[in-house]
């Protein structure tokens, strides 16, 4: 009988017993899936049988008309369907022969062994630490990557001086499997929450200015309302941080949507933030009644990072003219704030942002900036998020439509 604490050890659940719980989960049905998987019955009743030993909960129950998923069954089957679908992707991706037909059967024949081993290689940069990582030799670990690569009928390890390394495509394609891998564990967190047993693990990504200040006001309701969370931030540049998001260090970026984005990225708006020029009380130009661009020239500037919106929107504010003098870039608020009060530097800030700096800092009265940056939520495309995801998402909606700073988004999300 299963223990009623589910394990969070998902890395010990082989690729097979996840494929033959995906068969037998689609055609409810032991015989039907032994016969699709070409494996015995008794064996894919032991596979089964183990695999919810390891989760420490039933997933199928056994009827004489057949097999159903469980309450719990029905959440870890369409995290393991989305594994299988994303191998499949990536091999499609990766080019190899035969499209996606033969992606699936591929797909079906990798194993955790080779999977590690390739994502192993990539994180260390070597085989020989690797293989010290993963505790195995390096014969042991050799033997894996030739067999990733006899299965995929295409190499993707190269030799140079330096040893073995792996090549672009296949940095990309291990990118693509890690991903993958991580249904399983949002699949165990899932059904932990809905038994209301362990934690889940949540990590946000809080882009400077905008994003950590929502963040911050949203965090003590959250944490309330989801004692058995835990939360991990982390802060960074939009680069670093959009980087972080593709290879699934973060669940979920908050802060300014960027300017560009590539596909494997979506954005959720939730609220529209000008942009305002700021200086501190009492500079020059708050004296004025209407500032002009020519006026702006004569001061220094603090900017945004290079590919930063703030950045971005700074060199478009003076596209057609001189740019000011701006030795200095960075995103920090405290340093940002240091920089302008003790000065006559001017810097960029979002309506949302400069109301927070009213003790130090002003808006000068300056014409309408565009366009309008909008504060929001960015996430991997094909990501499914958890219920606490989407709860959190919904706190940040209903911080934002009752806050008197961010004016609801006039467009659709």
């Amino acid at each position: 009988m299963p223990d009623t604490q589910t394990s969070r050890d998902g890395d010990s659940i082989s690729f097979r017993q996840l494929k033959l719980f995906e068969s037998v989960g689609r055609l409810n049905s032991v015989r039907r899936g032994s016969e699709e998987c070409n494996l015995s019955q008794p064996a894919v009743t032991q596979a089964l049988t183990k695999l919810e030993q390891q989760l420490g909960i039933i997933l199928l129950e056994r009827r004489a008309s057949g097999s159903y998923l469980t309450a719990a069954g029905q959440i870890m089957h369409r995290r393991v369907s989305r594994l299988f679908r994303q191998f499949e992707q990536a091999l499609v991706d990766l080019g190899v022969p035969g499209g996606l037909e033969n992606a699936h059967v591929v797909a079906n024949r990798l194993s955790r062994a080779q999977a590690r081993s390739l994502i192993a290689i990539i994180d260390c940069g070597s085989f020989a630490l690797a293989a010290e990582k993963l505790g195995l030799t390096q014969a042991s670990l050799q033997r894996a990557a030739r067999d990733l690569e006899s299965n995929l009928r295409q190499p993707i390890y190269y030799r140079t001086a330096a040893g073995v390394m792996v090549t672009p495509a296949g940095i990309e394609f291990g990118r693509k499997i890690r991903l993958a891998l991580q249904e399983i564990e949002w699949g165990i967190q899932e059904i932990e929450s809905a038994r209301g047993a362990g934690e889940s693990r949540i990590v946000i990504g809080a882009l400077p200015f905008g994003g950590s200040m929502l963040l911050a006001s949203v965090l003590e309701d959250f944490v309330a309302s989801h004692p058995e969370v835990d939360l991990r931030i982390v802060n960074e540049g939009a680069s670093v941080m959009m980087k972080s998001l593709r290879a699934g260090d973060v669940d979920l970026v908050l802060g300014l949507v960027q300017d560009t984005q590539a596909a494997d990225l979506s954005n959720q708006f939730l609220a529209e933030t000008p942009y305002r020029i700021a200086a501190r009380r009492g500079h020059p130009l708050t004296r004025l009644k209407h500032v002009t661009l020519e006026d702006l020239l004569a001061f220094d500037w603090v900017v945004g990072a290079p590919g930063s919106s703030r950045r971005c929107c700074f060199e478009r504010l003076f596209a057609n003219t001189a740019q000011p003098r701006a030795q200095i870039s960075g995103s920090a608020i405290s340093v940002v704030r240091h920089l302008l009060s003790g000065s006559n530097r001017l810097t960029l800030m979002t309506s949302y942002e400069i109301i927070h700096e009213a003790d130090t800092l002003v808006p000068l009265p300056f014409d309408p900036i565009t366009p309008v940056p909008v504060i929001g939520v960015t996430m991997r495309s094909n990501w499914l998020p958890t219920q606490m995801h989407h709860d959190f998402i919904r706190l940040l909606r209903e911080r934002v439509m009752t806050s008197s700073v961010l004016p609801f988004p006039r467009r659709a999300s």
